[in-house]
């Protein structure tokens, strides 16, 4: 599948091709931080309480007088690293359960469907909380959180892919031929499966960015005053009134990013999913 792709598959999504360019944009603003902004994202100046955009801060300053063009950028950093490095996780925990789970079926696919429920049970953000709330606050423990949170998805769509795959001839050819289990799912069934858990992934990594600025947003994420796009939201909320770029600009930074990164899941789906390039040809 992934051998088929041509470059009209790839160029002909124009909204793919902006989520592209936004996070390429967005990925080296987070890379090159420290030469972009002149300011340091925690140095505070009680002189410079709340300035509005203008040319000493484009962005304005925050309710301790700190550069909020330094701090959205700076914040960009973990937001893209929780969202990745989350996503990835899930999709390790998930992609061997849910291939167990597929491909032995009986007990084993029962205990574990089971398993799966009790996790898928819970809504995201409340569970993320519980479990926050358990370990002690900071990045390491947002992104453990939100990990556990999607990882019960994962497993679910590749179990119902394993599913499928394993009564495929290939497959049933390598069992008599006495291939083991292992062999048989990291050899077929895995490379034949990761396209589509490739488009889940992608579509899950903006709901995982939205989920640690709710987070920080609560107190249970990164602790202040390390920057972060949901700690702005919380402190620029008590401000709304009078100094709106406080709470709107990093709320926009989460709204672009996250619309750039459900875009690019969206064109990762048509350029993967056969069924909707045959449709689009």
């Amino acid at each position: 599948m992934l051998d088929d792709l041509s470059m009209q598959d790839l160029t002909g999504n124009m909204p793919a091709l902006i989520a592209v360019v936004l996070l390429i944009l967005l990925a080296l603003t987070a890379v090159a931080g420290p030469y972009l902004v002149s300011y340091d994202p925690l140095a505070m100046d009680l002189d410079s309480l709340r300035q509005p955009p203008g040319k000493a801060h484009l962005l304005g300053t925050d309710s301790k007088g700190r550069d909020i063009l330094a701090r959205v950028v700076y914040g960009s950093r973990i937001s893209l690293a929780v969202g990745i490095i989350a996503s990835a996780l899930s999709l390790c925990i998930g992609i061997f359960f849910g291939l167990i789970a597929g491909y032995f079926g009986g007990k084993t696919d029962a205990v574990l469907s089971q398993f799966f429920d009790i996790f898928l049970a819970f809504p995201s953000l409340q569970l993320a909380i519980g479990i926050s709330a358990v370990m002690s606050a900071g990045l390491t423990s947002a992104m453990l959180a939100i990990s556990l949170v999607g990882w019960a998805g994962f497993a679910r769509l590749v179990r119902s892919i394993t599913l499928s795959l394993k009564e495929q001839t290939y497959v049933e050819a390598s069992r008599a031929l006495g291939a083991a289990p292992a062999r048989i799912l990291y050899r077929h069934i895995l490379p034949n499966a990761l396209p589509l858990i490739l488009v889940a992934g992608s579509l899950r990594v903006g709901g995982f960015i939205l989920l640690e600025a709710a987070l920080s947003f609560l107190g249970l994420g990164v602790q202040p005053p390390t920057p972060t796009w949901g700690w702005m939201l919380a402190d620029g909320r008590n401000y709304i009134a009078t100094a709106w770029w406080l709470a709107t600009l990093p709320g926009l930074a989460i709204m672009l990013t996250v619309l750039a990164v459900n875009l690019l899941g969206d064109g990762v789906r048509d350029v993967l999913d056969p069924r909707t390039r045959r449709e689009r040809r």
